[in-house]
C-alpha cells in the first residue's frame, strides 16, 4: 500500500511535468514580441517584470500565489511591478483605487487585502465612495486618501492608464510582459500546448516567465 501511494506520487509528478510549458517558448506562440519596446524602470542587470491585472480578475487571484512565490525565487534577478488594466475606461473604479495605493506606497501592503475583499469575502468595489469606505475600515486615514485619490497626479496617471495598456498591447489579465519586450500569458500557454490540465497552466506559465527573463538576462551580459 505504501509502495502505491509512492508510486501515485510520483506519477503526479512526472504528469505536471509532462503539461508544463516549454522551457524555450516560441515566439508568436507561448509568448509575443512587442512592436514597439517600451522602456524599464530596471536598473544593470536586473529584467523588469510586469503583471497587468485587475483586482476583480478570478484568474489573477488564481495566480497571485504562485507569481508572489516566483517573484521570491527571483530575487535580484528581476525588478517586478504592477499595472491595473482600466476596464471601464477612464473612470474605473479599481485602477483608480490601485493607482493612489501606489502613490501613497501603501499598494504592496494592501494588495492582498483587496485581493480577499473582492474574491473571499464577495464584495465589490464598484464606485469612489465603496473605495473610500474600505480604505478608512482599513486604517488609512480619511482625508489623506481622499487628497491622494483627487490629487491631479492620479487623475492624470487615470486618465492615461488605458493608453499605458495600449502601448504594451495589452486587453487581457493577467498578462505579463519581460523587459519592456515580450508578452505573455495563460491564455497563450494554454492554446499554444493544448490539453494542459487547468491546475498546471499557472505553473507553466510561469516557466515560460523564465525562460524569457534568462533571455533579457543573457542580452545584458
Amino acid at each position: 500500500m505504501r509502495l502505491m501511494k509512492m508510486a501515485l506520487v510520483v506519477a503526479g509528478l512526472c504528469a505536471a511535468t509532462a503539461f508544463a510549458s516549454p522551457t524555450a517558448p516560441r515566439n508568436g506562440a507561448e509568448y509575443l514580441t512587442l512592436k514597439t519596446p517600451q522602456p524599464v524602470q530596471a536598473q544593470g542587470k536586473k529584467v523588469e517584470v510586469i503583471e497587468f491585472f485587475m483586482y476583480h480578475c478570478p484568474a489573477c487571484y488564481a495566480l497571485e500565489p504562485d507569481m508572489l512565490a516566483w517573484v521570491k525565487k527571483q530575487g535580484d534577478n528581476i525588478q517586478f511591478r504592477r499595472i491595473h488594466l482600466p476596464l471601464t475606461g477612464e473612470n474605473d473604479p479599481e485602477a483608480h483605487m490601485f493607482l493612489t495605493l501606489e502613490a501613497l506606497k501603501l499598494e504592496e501592503q494592501l494588495h492582498a487585502k483587496i485581493l480577499s475583499t473582492w474574491h473571499v469575502e464577495r464584495r465589490r468595489l464598484k464606485s469612489d465612495a465603496d473605495n473610500i469606505d474600505w480604505a478608512v475600515k482599513n486604517g488609512i486615514d480619511k482625508d489623506k486618501f481622499t487628497t491622494m485619490y483627487n490629487s491631479f497626479a492620479v487623475m492624470t496617471r487615470l486618465k492615461n492608464a488605458g493608453r499605458v495598456a495600449a502601448t504594451y498591447e495589452v486587453n487581457s489579465t493577467p498578462t505579463l510582459v519581460v523587459d519592456g519586450r515580450w508578452v505573455t500569458n495563460p491564455t497563450m500557454v494554454d492554446s499554444s500546448n493544448p490539453g494542459t490540465p487547468r491546475q498546471y497552466l499557472n505553473a507553466a506559465t510561469l516557466q515560460v516567465l523564465d525562460a524569457l527573463v534568462a533571455q533579457a538576462r543573457a542580452g545584458k551580459k
